[in-house]
């Protein structure tokens, strides 16, 4: 439904809380009031009204000087969005800048990471620990403000920014997986007598992000699972990069979304009274809707010669930058903020602080009444979990035959959740395929036999909003959650991977099955053959394909106790024999290390076959009859790149330079082990339409073949 300013009068004034966090009534910023009290306030909301607007125009001047000393960035969205970022910040937000990452916290999602000075002035503004000079060192090497935001990682660490954006809509559907996590960890913590997790989602975006596929298919999941703590304020200045949006779009997005099931707004963007009174009734809607709020905007605005205009878009402004602070008002001094801004948000700080206190007194109350849920959540925000080895010793051998890899994945998904009461998953409409339902978990989100409290998500036929999705619920920091679909379908949301890699999110994983020709009958469309190669590639990926039940289960161990980045699960459709000849312990520990000896050659070492996945069983029927040789097991060639120089020595020793690999793909990768002597049994093709057997007899994958290789060197 489309609100009018007075229908958001109206809801201000429903409100259970009709004040601004920092001060400000929302109903008298609305539409004025005529009680004692009222007019008692309203010089507090003038001058409120006046440090906002103040604030807004100092936030430009920050941008401003920063783009222009950088010759580098994007003017266009600080400026014509800053009355939205003085709101948030200086009233509608609820945040602490001396602990920015208070579990309870609003989250701010720029998901048009490319105005990223707009959300480093105001982080800088609100008081967190961003020094000016940070702000001024803006695009340059080593600085706190990269030219996208970046999640705290091993390379930045800016407090404040809670994802890595700028794949345009990326953020918009990030923003979605935070509030799918707020509303679970609600469901899962909060009790009768405490209220811990309250808090909403924000995301700014822009015409680029509505364009992109992926935010559409987020808005859909959020308006299904009824996503209230949701906010998308849309910064409609109705420009692209290249030309003004109606050149390459002509529909009316707020009608798309009120058609998704969203509740929508539309206001002046420049309005602060408009804005502060918007924000507060999207707040205080609390009936299963997310919010959408266009607000009309001027790119660029303030800078006279461009504003308006898709010139606003970058750093065109440049050249006018001093006379468009002059215009402002502000004074010579770069970077200049005023005494009256800094007094302002150390008023806001200080009744941020009064509610972040006032919540700490609930959660010690909290605490004490529910340890066992205490611990729990404290393991889940501190991400404590058993390491792989201790998770292998825990869990008992699985004791298979002859069964799928996607099938011995159900069987450790089920342990790994046991073991791990914060894990979560969920699939693109293939649970039944994919085989990675937690049993027993319950189903997440609204209506049917779904709850908030379910740990397994059903995301429709929307792979890269899973991939998005799944991003925002390891940002949101309470969840390791992974997702699944075909493997052929990764390329849906390969962007996704990207981010999570770059971004280090080890609370992330993604199950991907069905992983070679071995598919079959569905043919070349659904038979990857470039797709595992192409995800070795990823830096800081780890691409595990294990070849029977026992290096799967040390596989799923791996992916929840890693803290350096995610993981991919890559499982088979069909059967795969067991390697019974080494015990369980023996493949957990060696899966563990990337790859190891799964058959020791019994005479003088001259033949080193080296396999992964579905092909490790076709190596040990060769070996078996060649004394001379040995079988490494490879599931995972980037953490055995992590191993020391010493145990690669051991299973790859270079003396040994008779070497073969087998796997039912792509064969460039594997050169790197086999060398310039060795040679390579893969696919380098597309497949064909068939049974799985045939379709890999006739392209080599049989012991049979990979013989016959051997046999010529």
């Amino acid at each position: 439904m489309k609100f009018s300013m007075l229908t958001i009068a109206a809801t201000a004034l429903m409100a259970i809380s009709a004040e601004g966090f920092a001060g400000v009534n929302v109903k008298n910023v609305a539409f004025g009031a005529s009680s004692r009290a009222s007019k008692l306030n309203m010089s507090t909301v003038v001058d409120t009204k006046v440090s906002l607007a103040t604030a807004a125009n100092e936030a430009r001047g920050l941008a401003m000087d920063s783009i222009a000393a950088a010759h580098s960035g994007h003017m266009g969205l600080p400026l014509g969005a800053a009355e939205i970022g003085a709101v948030l910040f200086g009233s509608q937000m609820s945040y602490n800048a001396a602990d920015p990452t208070w579990i309870n916290r609003d989250r701010f999602i720029l998901s048009a990471g490319h105005g990223s000075m707009f959300i480093y002035s105001w982080l800088h503004l609100a008081g967190y620990d961003l020094p000016l000079e940070e702000v001024k060192n803006f695009r340059q090497h080593h600085s706190m403000t990269p030219g996208h935001p970046e999640f705290p990682n091993s390379e930045h660490t800016t407090p404040g920014i809670e994802a890595t954006t700028g794949p345009l809509g990326q953020g918009v559907a990030n923003a979605v997986g935070l509030a799918v996590s707020e509303k679970m960890a609600g469901a899962v913590f909060n009790t009768g007598d405490h209220k811990i997790f309250d808090h909403h989602i924000f995301a700014l975006a822009g015409d680029g992000c509505f364009q992109e596929g992926v935010s559409a298919e987020s808005a859909c999941f959020a308006a299904h699972e009824k996503l209230d703590n949701l906010i998308i304020l849309y910064d409609a200045n109705e420009v692209t990069l290249d030309k003004m949006a109606e050149y390459t779009q002509s529909e009316d997005v707020m009608a798309r979304y009120e058609a998704y099931g969203w509740e929508t707004y539309e206001i002046d963007g420049h309005d602060l009274e408009s804005v502060e009174a918007t924000i507060a009734a999207a707040k205080a809607s609390k009936n299963g809707k997310p919010k959408f709020i266009k607000c009309n905007t001027i790119i660029g605005k303030g800078v006279e010669e461009v504003e308006g205009t898709n010139a606003a878009h970058g750093e065109a402004g440049v050249p006018y930058v001093d006379g468009a602070r002059k215009n402002l008002g502000l004074p010579d001094e770069k970077w200049f903020v005023s005494e009256e801004t800094r007094d302002f948000f150390a008023g806001v700080q200080g009744k941020n602080k009064a509610a972040y206190d006032e919540w700490q007194k609930t959660y010690d109350s909290w605490t004490a009444a529910n340890p066992d849920l205490a611990k729990q959540l404290t393991d889940a925000v501190e991400d404590n979990v058993p390491s792989a080895e201790e998770l292998c010793d825990s869990i008992p051998e699985l004791n298979s035959g002859a069964e799928a890899s996607r099938v011995s994945g159900y069987k450790a998904i089920q342990e790994i959740s046991k073991a791990v009461p914060h894990y979560i998953s969920g699939s693109a409409d293939l649970h039944g395929s994919t085989r990675n339902y937690i049993d027993n978990g319950g189903n997440f989100g609204a209506g049917f036999d779904k709850s908030y409290a379910g740990k397994n998500l059903y995301f429709g036929i929307r792979e890269h909003a899973m991939g998005s999705i799944l991003n925002g619920i390891a940002y949101h920091g309470i969840f390791k959650a992974s997702g699944s679909t075909f493997a052929v379908f990764v390329d849906y949301f390969r962007p996704t991977i990207r981010v999570a890699c770059l971004a280090e999110l080890n609370r992330v994983s993604w199950v991907l099955t069905h992983d070679s020709i071995g598919v079959g009958e569905d043919g070349p469309t659904h038979q990857p053959v470039e797709t595992v190669s192409g995800l070795r590639v990823f830096p800081n990926l780890d691409v595990m394909r294990p070849s029977d039940a026992e290096e799967t289960l040390a596989a799923y161990a791996h992916s929840v106790s890693r803290k350096e980045g995610p993981t991919a699960l890559i499982f088979s459709r069909q059967n795969l024999d067991q390697n019974n000849d080494m015990s369980a312990a023996e493949r957990r520990t060696g899966t563990l290390k990337g790859a190891y000896i799964a058959k020791k050659e019994t005479a003088d070492l001259d033949l080193i076959i080296i396999a992964t996945g579905s092909e490790v069983q076709h190596a040990l029927k060769v070996a078996a009859d060649m004394p001379g040789a040995r079988v490494v097991s490879m599931p995972c060639m980037s953490l055995y790149e992590r191993q020391s120089a010493e145990y690669k020595e051991s299973i790859l020793p270079s003396a040994c330079t008779k070497r073969v690999s087998m796997e039912a793909g792509v064969t460039d990768l594997w050169y790197k082990y086999v060398g310039t002597e060795g040679k390579t049994v893969g696919v380098d093709r597309f497949g064909f339409s068939a049974p799985g057997d045939i379709v890999m007899k006739e392209l080599g994958m049989t012991p049979e073949n990979l013989k016959s290789v051997i046999d010529t060197m």
